[in-house]
């Protein structure tokens, strides 16, 4: 099976939003998402508001400027939890593949504009 890395800065780094999406806890890494910018979203999906105890998210916007950074934790998780994760993001993020600021590529969850 093969694994991939998911670089999380909001609620994919919760121990609890992990159980109910993965059905395990994850472990990872501190490291950080260049050229984006962090702000917040409201979450309408009211599953989604259940699982991760919050209706506001944060969400990260390309600014194209490498001081922008955004830290958080990246993962090593099976294509089929990656397939969960898409399950679990509502339709205002989509995932992109990135380099983080180690070198790691990594998919990401983005403002969907």
């Amino acid at each position: 099976m093969q694994s991939v890395r998911l670089f999380s800065y909001g609620t994919l780094q919760q121990p609890d939003v992990q159980m109910a999406t993965f059905g395990r806890l994850l472990d990872g890494q501190a490291d950080v998402l260049p050229g984006y910018g962090l702000s917040i979203i409201a979450i309408g999906d009211a599953d989604v508001v259940a699982t991760s105890g919050l209706a506001i998210h944060l969400i990260v916007r390309h600014t194209g400027h490498d001081a922008d950074e955004v830290p958080g934790t990246v993962f090593l998780i099976t294509e089929q939890e990656l397939a969960a994760a898409d399950a679990y993001e509502v339709d205002d993020y989509m995932r992109v593949a990135v380099r983080l600021k180690s070198g790691i590529e990594a998919f990401v969850y983005v403002a969907a504009e």
